[in-house]
């Protein structure tokens, strides 16, 4: 039963984002067709982990950055520091994990010398 329940607040989550988050949105339209691909494209097995769990990366850190803007909104929708720098600090994980999955797929897939 524990089980079926957090299945269930899961994929709540997962359509609260979608349905809410434009950046989670746009991130899966991006990141479903790049995952569709790995098969095809990765040289190797370890390199179609590090590809799959790039993408991965960014959607779970989407996720999260998406909870604390749901939170601080929540507590205030009133311009205060500390929720503004909440925000800030997420959208700056966001942007890491964007930033480590592109590496990622040019250090993998650039043709070697």
């Amino acid at each position: 039963r524990r089980i079926w329940n957090a299945a269930r607040y899961s994929l709540a989550g997962f359509r609260a984002a979608i349905r809410h988050e434009a950046a989670f949105r746009q991130e899966l339209v991006l990141g479903i067709p790049m995952l569709l691909l790995v098969p095809f494209v990765a040289p190797g097995r370890w390199q179609a982990l590090l590809l799959a769990g790039s993408v991965v990366a960014v959607w779970v850190v989407e996720l999260l950055n998406s909870a604390v803007e749901a939170l601080a909104d929540t507590i205030s929708t009133e311009h205060h520091p500390l929720l503004g720098r909440a925000k800030d600090i997420g959208s700056a994980a966001v942007m890491l994990a964007l930033v480590f999955a592109g590496v990622t797929w040019v250090v993998i897939l650039w043709p070697a010398r």
